[in-house]
């Protein structure tokens, strides 16, 4: 059965308020019964013990006829008892039919110094007793026994219940308005958070609740609203990288087709003798360079899942990094130069690496190609520097630079920051700085860029020392 949370809180309010209030409203009114009868007792005591005195100083029963008119106009009547429990005063009226029980005066005799019972019998209403014992060396000598009907005091006590009983009713009233509010705000709260997640659901992300910092529900609304960041950038990721995969396949198809087109051409000419004798040398070099760059480019991609999915084995040894950069540079020396560029080495002679040699050097050269693809007339610097914890490897250029925009988007599998396509061996189907990032996070470093366009770009590589 599906109850509202509206109503279960609201259940739960009322039950507790009212379990409360029944608990507090019973234990009031015993306390207060029990204060009137104390109370009662404490008042008769005091006249019997008033009494006794006057009496056995005066020895006169004037004095006691002056208590006893006193006394019947607040309908309380008393009895004077002696050494027997005889009753001796007044001997001809209603209160001389009080008695004293052998039950009371066994306790009399123990040396009990006052007897109460409440709710007892006499003359067919209900009563309060109290016998007070009058003692000479510790020997009983007579005593007095005074009646006080609780009829008055049950009126009190009624009166007083009443009055409790109304002020409950008004309590419980007011505390289940403001438990409802309360459950009304409460849910309300809740409701909004539901009503985002059903936008969620139907793919709006701009859902965003507005929160404080009151209690637990702000606090899962904030998280809420961060968990909405999160899945709007995801989607926006999604979306970036289906637009790149689409641009990467036309690309891809376009790179395919020129050197297979190339191919098929050169194979066609010579199957019909089309090519003359001298030109089918050139034709063959032609094939087998359009062969190697379709093969270029499966294998980075085979690369890149490979290392993505951690299918790879780093086999680090310790390497100089001046050795590397040297290496480097005699690679890419005469690409260099055919952009007019210069390559300057800055790296501290006892600057160690410990990494895999063969895919730190695709690292590097990775980077290093980009800087030269775009940087013409430049310079581009190898530097490199030892920390008391790091190694630092900087890569900088003063080529063209990278928008700010795109610097975050520059490491996505299908960015290409140059939209024309160019021949080169790394980089030119947009994997190469992907691969790079990953690699660099497998030896358990990190890489960053800093750029201006017109200015230049620096990549920084971070390693463990």
């Amino acid at each position: 059965m599906k109850i509202k949370y509206i109503y279960q809180l609201f259940i739960s309010h009322f039950s507790i308020i009212f379990i409360a209030f029944l608990i507090l409203s019973i234990l009031f009114s015993h306390y207060v019964e029990n204060l009137v009868y104390k109370n009662k007792v404490s008042e008769l005591t005091s006249y019997g013990e008033s009494i006794l005195r006057e009496f056995e100083q005066s020895k006169r029963e004037q004095s006691l006829s002056q208590y006893r008119r006193f006394l019947n106009e607040q309908n309380t009547y008393f009895s004077i008892f002696d050494s027997r429990g005889r009753i001796v005063y007044p001997l001809a009226t209603a209160s001389s039919h009080m008695k004293i029980t052998e039950e009371d005066w066994d306790k009399l005799s123990n040396g009990q110094n006052v007897v109460v019972k409440q709710n007892i019998q006499w003359a067919s209403q209900d009563v309060s007793l109290v016998a007070i014992p009058s003692l000479s060396n510790g020997d009983i000598n007579g005593g007095i026994l005074l009646i006080s009907p609780i009829s008055g005091s049950r009126e009190m006590i009624s009166e007083l219940n009443q009055s409790l009983f109304y002020t409950i009713l008004i309590a419980l009233f007011v505390s289940v308005l403001l438990s409802w509010l309360l459950s009304k705000v409460h849910v309300n709260r809740i409701e909004k958070i539901r009503r985002a997640t059903s936008k969620i659901a139907k793919g709006n992300y701009d859902a965003h609740i507005e929160t404080g910092n009151l209690d637990e529900i702000d606090e899962m609304a904030n998280d809420f609203n961060n968990m909405v960041d999160q899945l709007k950038l995801s989607n926006e990721e999604i979306v970036r990288l289906e637009n790149r995969r689409r641009q990467f396949m036309a690309d891809v198809s376009h790179e395919l087709r020129t050197p297979l087109t190339t191919i098929s051409g050169v194979i066609e000419g010579m199957r019909n003798n089309m090519i003359p004798e001298e030109e089918k040398e050139k034709g063959i070099q032609l094939v087998s360079d359009e062969t190697k760059r379709l093969i270029r480019l499966v294998n980075e991609n085979l690369d890149y899942e490979r290392i993505r999915s951690n299918q790879i084995t780093l086999m680090k040894e310790t390497v100089q990094l001046k050795e590397l950069f040297e290496i480097m540079n005699e690679h890419l020396i005469m690409e260099a130069k055919n952009k007019h560029n210069t390559i300057q080495l800055d790296v501290d002679e006892e600057c160690e690496v410990q990494v895999d040699y063969d895919r730190f050097i695709q690292i590097l050269i990775n980077i290093t190609k980009n800087s030269i693809q775009f940087t013409e007339n430049g310079t581009i610097w190898l530097r490199g520097k030892q920390t008391l914890t790091n190694t630092v490897i900087e890569i900088e250029d003063t080529g063209i630079g990278i928008d700010p925009s795109e610097i975050e988007s520059i490491w996505s599998r299908f960015y290409k920051a140059d939209l024309s396509r160019t021949s080169n061996q790394f980089g030119e189907f947009g994997l190469g700085l992907s691969i790079v990032k990953r690699l660099v996070e497998l030896h358990d470093g990190t890489i960053d860029v800093k750029s201006q366009k017109g200015k230049g770009t620096i990549f920084r590589i971070i390693l463990p020392k």
